[in-house]
């Protein structure tokens, strides 16, 4: 048997191809867009892709089920459960609870595992010329390291109404009549790790076993003495904010996502050409160093620099419907563009290596010291719900980086707004959209952990 997990650190999401090197068949599980990291891999072992499956219906990025199985002419087979309205909505082979399939010698069980999202499935990996004994479980979003996949997402993405709670029990009989009824040594192979907003405190390690679980997990004692209610309090309390491009994740990976086809190299725009196409509606994203930017601003850009948080924040931030130009070297740049499929970012019509040409101007941040100066401003902490709760500036609006598009509408355009997170990388990328969207922004150099320090050296109102 043929084993690779593929780890995608912004995202934190995991897929994973299995291979029977006997017959060259393989399998992929949880495919991203960006194909071939699976077609290299299993041609470098000798195998053909000759089925593609998913755990769900994705919410944090585009799955790029349908795009593998067009490229490689693999079986597509995807979960049936969970009823119509969680059908998916292009061809493919339908999968329910007992299921079985043969990768060349692998047999895969598949085990409908509800919670997280109602068609959620895992699937169990027997290798059968070493026996008939299962070896491993991939689980999705059911079953992380040291926790569980949400139930809330539909609420809180996805336009639900009080489908957690329904959630959350199905997750609970999940757990207590499939998951911890299999051995203790099968391998635990989960669709993200630490870092995820699919769960609150997913561990960073790639694997646990049934084992493990049960023994030091928090929720193994409350499902096996049968506390179904505490399982749900504790489930569903300090859950982390769901990013609204979320809802949209759902949309197209039911629909199914626009297939990439053969992708041709991303152009290099003259600086004509990028003013051209600016002024036509298509944004500029810097993905310089967030320090490069804020000496040198190019009017109306999106500044997401090259890093472990690209992916996450032009789902934050970007709108899929746009033109885009990066502001990315050479050797970066189709690479970046690459990871914005991801997200849906598909519009990316080209590149440029320089900022010169462009209208720019300086955004230097405000330092904590300066912030008394401006008692008129609107104090914008775009931080996560429980990093709010812990301690937040006096007067402070709270509003996640991952809501602040859709609510554009909500914030004043008359009066300065100081935006902050943390330490400053997330608000120096929502500051940028709302420059790009015509407000008068401030950044709060260092965030909250500058301000804190402030206020214990010196305290004073603000």
């Amino acid at each position: 048997m043929y084993f690779e997990r593929f780890y995608d650190p912004d995202l934190a999401q995991a897929s994973y191809l299995l291979g029977c090197q006997k017959t060259g068949e393989s399998l992929v599980i949880d495919p991203v867009r960006d194909i071939g990291i699976y077609t290299r891999a299993a041609a470098a072992q000798g195998l053909r892709i000759t089925h593609v499956t998913e755990t769900h219906i994705h919410a944090d990025y585009l799955s790029g089920s349908r795009e593998l199985t067009a490229s490689a002419g693999a079986q597509l087979l995807l979960s049936g459960e969970g009823g119509p309205e969680w059908a998916y909505a292009f061809p493919h082979t339908g999968l329910h609870h007992g299921d079985a399939f043969m990768v060349g010698n692998l047999r895969v069980e598949v085990l409908h595992t509800p919670g997280h999202t109602p068609e959620s499935v895992s699937f169990l990996l027997t290798d059968t010329p070493r026996g008939d004994t299962p070896v491993m479980v991939f689980t999705g979003d059911s079953v992380f390291v040291g926790d569980l996949g949400r139930p809330d997402l539909l609420d809180e993405a996805a336009g639900g109404a009080d489908t957690r709670y329904a959630g959350a029990r199905q997750l609970f009989a999940s757990l207590r009549d499939t998951f911890l009824t299999l051995p203790d040594f099968v391998q635990v192979w989960p669709g993200h790790g630490a870092g995820s907003a699919c769960g609150k405190a997913l561990g960073a390690v790639p694997s646990t076993t049934v084992g493990y679980e049960r023994a030091l997990s928090w929720w193994a004692p409350l499902v096996q003495t049968g506390h179904e209610q505490a399982f749900t309090d504790e489930l569903l309390s300090g859950q982390p904010d769901a990013p609204l491009y979320y809802g949209r994740m759902k949309v197209q990976n039911r629909a199914g996502p626009a297939l990439l086809g053969d992708v041709r190299p991303l152009p290099r725009l003259d600086a004509a050409t990028v003013h051209e196409r600016l002024e036509a509606g298509a944004r500029l994203i810097d993905t310089r160093p967030r320090a490069e930017h804020h000496a040198s601003a190019p009017t109306g850009s999106v500044n997401l620099p090259d890093g472990n948080t690209l992916e996450t924040w032009a789902g934050w931030l970007l709108d899929p419907a746009r033109d885009y130009v990066l502001l990315a070297t050479p050797e970066r740049a189709e690479a970046l563009r690459r990871r914005l499929w991801m997200v849906g970012i598909d519009r990316v019509v080209g590149f440029t290596a320089t900022a010169d040409g462009l209208d720019a101007q300086p955004a230097p941040p405000l330092p904590a010291s300066e912030l008394a100066r401006h008692d008129g401003a609107l104090i914008l902490d775009v931080r996560r719900k429980t990093e709010y709760d812990a301690g937040h500036l006096p007067g402070a609006r709270h509003l996640h980086a991952g809501r602040l598009p859709w609510a554009l509408d909500t914030l004043p355009r008359d009066r300065e707004i100081v935006v902050h997170c943390q330490g400053g990388a997330r608000s120096a990328a929502a500051a940028s959209l709302l420059r790009a969207e015509g407000f008068h922004v401030s950044e709060l150099a260092g965030g909250y952990d500058a301000w804190a320090a402030a206020q214990a050296r010196d305290p004073h109102p603000i």
